[in-house]
C-alpha cells in the first residue's frame, strides 16, 4: 500500500459519537488515518478507551489507525497495539523508558512508531534520533481533551524540528495535534508540520468530507514540507 502524501489529515474520534462509531467511521473515508486517542486517567486526567474497542475501531476503519497512547507505561502496552494492526502507534517521550527500543519494537512489528512530546517538552531531546521514528507529534494542547485552543507558541518546536529533518535528510513525518481546524491549521503547515489531526473541525462540520477536503488544501497551500 503506498503511503498518502502529506499534507494527511486524521481525523480523531475523540470528536465521533462514540455510540455510532462505525457510522462516524464511514463519513471519514475520505481522511488519510484516524486518530485514535488511547487514555488512562494517570498520564493525562482523561480516560477513553482500551485494547478491546481499538481493536473494533480497527475492524469496521475504512482508513488506518493512527493511535495516540497518552499513557503510563508505553513500553509495556504499546506494542499490543501495533499487534492489533494499528497502521502507526505514539506514545509519548515523557512517559516512555526506553523510547528508542519501543520504537524499534513496534516497527519490528509492523507499525509505524510515533513518539511525542507535550508542549512543555523541548524538541531538542529527538534531534539525534529523528530517524529512530517515523513521525513526532508536537502537541498543541496539553494532552487530555479535545475542544482546547491551540497553542501558538509551539509552532517553534515544529520549526526547529522541520530544519533538523531538513539538515540530515530525515523523512520523518511531524505531526500536529490539538486545536487545529481553519486559522491553525495554516500556521502549523507553514511550520513544517505535514499531519494533522483534527477533531471539532471535521466531526462537527455538516460536511465531513467537505471539511476534510479543505483542510488539507489550507495545509497544502501553506505548507513548505518537501514530502
Amino acid at each position: 500500500m503506498s503511503l498518502p502524501a502529506a499534507p494527511r489529515i486524521n481525523p480523531s474520534i475523540l470528536s465521533a459519537d462514540f455510540v455510532n462509531m462505525e457510522a462516524d467511521l464511514a463519513r471519514i473515508a475520505g481522511a488519510d488515518y484516524v486518530h485514535v486517542d488511547v487514555m488512562d486517567n494517570h498520564f493525562v486526567p482523561n480516560l477513553t478507551f482500551g485494547p478491546q474497542m481499538v481493536e473494533r475501531v480497527q475492524a469496521t476503519s475504512p482508513v488506518p489507525l493512527d493511535v495516540h497512547l497518552m499513557i503510563d507505561d508505553p513500553d509495556r502496552w504499546a506494542p499490543r497495539y501495533a499487534e492489533i494492526g494499528a497502521a502507526s502507534v505514539t506514545f509519548h517521550l515523557e512517559a516512555a523508558s526506553e523510547p528508542i527500543a519501543l520504537a524499534r519494537r513496534l516497527r519490528e512489528i509492523g507499525a509505524r512508531a510515533g513518539i511525542a512530546i507535550k508542549p512543555g517538552t523541548a524538541p531538542e531531546q529527538l534531534f539525534d534520533y529523528l530517524d529512530e521514528f517515523d513521525q513526532i507529534l508536537v502537541m498543541t494542547v496539553e494532552p487530555g481533551f479535545g475542544g482546547q485552543s491551540f497553542i501558538s507558541g509551539t509552532m517553534h518546536k515544529i520549526e526547529q524540528l522541520r530544519e533538523q529533518a531538513r539538515r540530515y535528510g530525515s523523512e520523518v513525518w511531524l505531526q500536529v495535534d490539538g486545536g487545529i481546524q481553519p486559522g491553525t491549521i495554516e500556521q502549523a503547515a507553514a511550520a513544517g508540520a505535514d499531519t494533522f489531526v483534527a477533531g471539532s473541525a471535521v466531526f462537527g462540520a455538516s460536511d465531513v468530507e467537505g471539511a476534510i477536503g479543505d483542510l488539507r488544501e489550507l495545509a497544502r497551500a501553506h505548507s513548505h514540507s518537501p514530502h
